[in-house]
């Protein structure tokens, strides 16, 4: 554990981990390097539940963000000035359970001015919203204006990581999230980097199994991800919406426990041959996709943390929604065993990566 502890880059509180339509719990997380302080800047990872979701959690634990003095005046540290000290917002994409609390409070966030990122398409999608009649006009490109205190910044899927933050680089890789009237809707998952240590996490936003995409994309991600696990990436956060049973038909864009069960399978595949590759010094090469025994998958996700979330309450289960479907995945994933541990994000924890 103290070994575990000495490498964490980052800490992360989870202001909400679900999918709708609770409006009370939908995705935020806030993040910072785990050898700064929370005063000294915040990413918020995903914008849906916000300070209102924040104001209980800081009631339920006061020292979520640490202790303070006794004589410490209560209205110094509050929701409004947590979100003061977020210096950036990272999104996945634009549907309104990932951006709604960012709209709701643009006009009365405090601080320092703001960069909002994301993709090309996110960044348009959400000017739409800031366009003066659905929402005020709150953001800008233009870095110059002091008139605005947010900024777009988009982000682009080249291979490259971008600092965002102090010590901290994106690279965004594309993923679908289901299909619109316009075609296929693209969403993102994100690579994020601790650059002093070069550990990473993966955060995918709202995202559809490749089994069943027009154009699959998931694969690339595993690739990519495949040969700097788990010595570099060890923790994963990913949606699984529905319960066991949803038809495909009706998963719009999102993902069940059968499909996310079959996609760690899929990165567990890719984990063995990118060890193989490794120990024959065959480097890089294009390579068709290989199918390799079950028990040669075993134990090769052996050190990962898989944290689900953007559960969708259906209000129909005593038990909180994304235990349900904790537990039917991990049920599924039991007898592949692939040594990962999968985990559920709840609202308020804190989460050391």
């Amino acid at each position: 554990m103290q070994k575990e502890l000495a490498m964490a880059a980052f800490d992360m509180l989870v202001v909400g981990s679900g999918g709708g339509p609770d409006e009370s719990n939908l995705s935020a997380y806030l993040l910072k390097p785990r050898q700064a302080a929370w005063n000294d800047g915040i990413i918020a990872l995903e914008a849906g539940s916000g300070l209102g979701a924040l104001r209980h959690i800081m009631k339920r634990d006061p020292n979520i963000f640490g202790e303070h003095p006794t004589d410490a005046n209560p209205t110094s540290f509050t929701p409004l000035t947590v979100y003061a000290n977020v210096k950036c917002f990272l999104l996945t994409h634009a549907h309104l359970d990932h951006i709604g609390s960012l709209v709701m409070a643009a006009g009365t966030l405090g601080g320092a001015r703001k960069r909002i990122y994301g993709s090309a398409q996110t960044l348009s999608d959400l000017e739409t919203i800031f366009s003066g009649r659905i929402w005020p006009k709150l953001a800008t490109y233009d870095e110059n204006n002091p008139l605005f205190q947010l900024v777009y910044h988009a982000l682009r899927a080249d291979d490259k990581y971008e600092v965002i933050f102090p010590d901290i680089s994106v690279r965004l890789m594309t993923v679908s999230h289901g299909m619109n009237d316009s075609g296929q809707y693209d969403g993102a998952c994100f690579f994020i980097r601790h650059d002093p240590t070069n550990q990473e996490f993966i955060f995918f936003g709202d995202v559809e199994p490749d089994s069943i995409s027009v154009e699959p994309k998931n694969i690339a991600v595993w690739r990519a991800a495949a040969p700097k696990i788990p010595h570099v990436i060890s923790t994963i956060f990913i949606e699984c919406s529905y319960q066991t049973g949803r038809p495909d038909g009706q998963l719009w864009g999102h993902l069940s426990p059968v499909h996310l069960v079959q996609e760690l399978v899929t990165l567990a595949t890719e984990v063995v041959i990118a060890r193989k590759e490794r120990r024959s010094c065959s480097g890089s090469r294009p390579r068709k996709k290989q199918r390799l025994s079950p028990e040669a998958l075993h134990g090769a996700l052996e050190g990962v943390k898989v944290y689900i979330m953007h559960c969708k309450e259906q209000f129909a289960t005593e038990r909180p929604i994304n235990h349900v479907i904790g537990d039917q995945c991990r049920e599924l994933l039991a007898p592949h065993q692939l040594g990962v541990e999968l985990l559920t994000a709840d609202q308020g924890m804190r989460i050391v990566i």
